[in-house]
């Protein structure tokens, strides 16, 4: 059967890419990525030497959709990490002294010089904790990139393990955050950004007073900001989500109020030891219970404890309860506006250890917070008048403090 010619003036269809040749066209994208990494590789070994090849412990890539409110949100990020370093923007870093030498050199900036400007930069003794990505990475070159460098940090962590430098290679985190909106509010924002841009502008220009601001031509052109957004989807996003199965992935719905926004970042970033932590210091930590797993069946331990006090040593409690009903709940009522009360007592029901249980369980239960400490004192009784020696007795004082929800009282 043969194809027509197309139409005068049609643009011939491009065939739809049928599943051998896309993983050829895959294929060489990784083969390209290996030889571009490779080089730099070799560039960075000669350069710093493999010992000093020291990168951050923990890598955030960042993206988001035109509007998403990266730069709104990336102090935040940083803070909730604990990172002292500003991000690094790959359009900024484009657009650093060593980027232009390139460009006046008549080189272009490329896959390979984007990964060797980060790379080099990654190596600045201010990340070696952790390093926020803004922009990177955006082809999928880059994409095979990262995850070269990935295996290089596990392989130099392997060779340096059992040495003492190995606390400067540390087992990698890779975080990919995705800040996302939706196509209508991303036009929204930007069309809305570049109205105040402008009156600002405006303003700095009347009065001489303050910075400009950046202009960007799609703030202002509604056709413009929809060609941005979209993009994004068709690159930035999708090499994104490619590294969805390798790394931590995180999708944001950044649709909403920042607030809104911060706490989904919350929840996205709650730590996670398995995650973080080198496996040796992960076994190591295991016989000590994470406080999240204590406390989700504690009520009902709570209430078969103070059943069976009850039951199995009825007269034990008694005497603790009444203790606590005559002699300790006076006093607290004393401090009910601060919502704390030190008592000391040498009272001897306490002296039975499964007292001090009872004293600490009862209080959790009418939802105060004790804790009880035992004090040692000597105190002299008499001197032996042969050697000198003066004989003490030990007294034991029970130090006790109940915290609870106190009063509120308005002044004035």
């Amino acid at each position: 059967m043969s194809i027509p010619p197309p139409a005068v003036g049609a643009t011939p269809a491009t065939p739809a890419p049928t599943s051998a040749s896309a993983a050829k066209v895959q294929d060489l994208e990784i083969k390209d990525a290996q030889i571009i990494f490779d080089a730099v590789w070799q560039d960075l070994e000669a350069d710093f030497g493999r010992e000093n090849l020291r990168f951050p412990k923990e890598i955030i890539l960042l993206g988001g959709a035109p509007g998403a409110g990266k730069g709104t949100h990336t102090d935040f990020i940083t803070k909730v990490r604990g990172l002292t370093c500003t991000p690094v923007v790959i359009s900024v870093l484009l657009d650093s002294p060593e980027a232009k030498r390139l460009k006046d050199t008549g080189n272009m900036v490329g896959d390979r010089e984007v990964v060797s400007l980060l790379l080099r930069r990654l190596l600045r003794p201010e990340y070696r904790d952790g390093a926020i990505l803004d922009g990177f990475p955006r082809t999928k070159v880059q994409v095979e990139c990262l995850k070269l460098l990935v295996n290089k940090m596990y392989l130099l962590r392997r060779e340096f393990y059992e040495t003492p430098m190995s606390i400067h290679f540390r087992q990698p985190t890779v975080h990919i955050m995705v800040l996302f909106v939706d196509e209508k509010t991303s036009m929204a924002r930007q069309l809305k950004r570049g109205r105040e841009v402008k009156l600002h502008n405006e303003e700095v220009r009347r009065t001489g007073v303050g910075e400009l601001f950046e202009e960007r031509a799609t703030d202002y052109d509604e056709g413009l900001a929809q060609r941005r957004y979209r993009v994004f989807k068709e690159q930035t996003w999708d090499a994104l989500r490619s590294l969805k199965e390798t790394f931590h992935y995180h999708f944001i719905n950044a649709q909403g109020p920042v607030d809104e926004v911060e706490q989904n970042i919350l929840r996205e970033l709650e730590y996670q030891s398995t995650l973080e932590l080198d496996p040796r210091t992960v076994d190591r930590l295991r016989g000590i219970p994470v406080a999240s797993e204590i406390i989700v069946h504690a009520r009902q331990e709570l209430v078969k404890r103070l059943d069976s006090y009850e039951l199995e040593t009825g007269a034990l409690f008694a005497c603790v309860t009444t203790f606590i009903e005559k002699k300790i709940i006076p006093i607290v009522l004393r401090h009910a506006i601060s919502g704390v009360a030190h008592i000391n007592t040498e009272d001897p029901v306490l002296d039975n250890p499964l007292a001090l249980a009872m004293f600490i369980d009862i209080f959790s239960e009418r939802g105060f917070h004790a804790v009880l400490d035992i004090h040692k004192i000597e105190v002299p009784e008499r001197v032996e008048a042969a050697t000198g020696l003066i004989k003490c007795r030990v007294k034991k004082v029970y130090r006790i403090v109940i915290r609870f929800q106190g009063s509120q009282i308005r002044r004035g």
